[in-house]
């Protein structure tokens, strides 16, 4: 199967590219213009990344609605270690992603929203030791969701409350769920756990 990557110097550089920025960036976009000719590539070639990346455990997905490709571990190992706020702050980045959506009636759009709507939905949260989101967690924030491409920040100063951030629909793929209500209430579910869990570690370590 492999023979005809290794036929063609191109087609071998284009494997290589495509599959390392899969292993290091987690999701391939169709629509963001770095890596959509990677999104072709390897859907075109789907059996051969399927078949290279079964060898390395990993589970190739394909979703050509949303436009995005992405791995799933099968031994649930190799997955991003994040902490608990950064956990907290991806919900909320999945919760308006979807509540955007609806707004928009498709699933195939990228939705943008502002630092301050990520703001007020931490705050509602009251998470005491934490109650609002500050500068350096903001920025944290956008650079490690951004290399994943989760998220894409417009304005270069995520401090302020009208940056517009971005949310590609890979967001949806990291945790998949067929029912899109069912996923809202999932998340806000998600979302009052950690912050429960998050006051009572805080309030122990008192």
């Amino acid at each position: 199967m492999f023979e005809t990557i290794y036929q063609s110097v191109a087609m071998k550089e284009k494997f290589r590219i495509a599959a390392n920025k899969l292993l290091n960036q987690c999701f391939i976009l169709k629509r963001r213009d770095d890596t959509k000719k990677d999104y072709s590539f390897v859907r075109e070639n789907r059996e051969l990344f399927s078949a290279y990346f079964e060898l390395l455990g990993y589970e190739l997905k394909i979703n050509e609605d949303q436009g995005v490709i992405g791995l799933v571990n099968q031994f649930g190992t190799g997955r991003i270690e994040l902490s608990k706020y950064d956990s907290i702050l991806l919900l909320i980045i999945r919760l308006l992603y979807v509540e955007k959506r609806k707004e928009l009636s498709t699933s195939s759009e990228d939705v943008t929203v502002l630092m301050e709507e990520i703001r007020e939905k931490y705050a509602m949260l009251k998470i005491k030791a934490k109650p609002v989101l500050d500068k350096g967690m903001e920025r944290g924030m956008v650079r490690l969701f951004r290399r994943y491409n989760i998220i894409q920040n417009i304005d270069t100063d995520v401090s302020q409350a009208d940056t517009r951030i971005v949310i590609y629909p890979s967001v949806i793929m990291a945790v998949p769920v067929e029912n899109i209500n069912e996923y809202y209430e999932m998340t806000e579910r998600k979302l009052e756990e950690y912050a429960a869990n998050k006051d009572t570690a805080e309030d122990g370590e008192e």
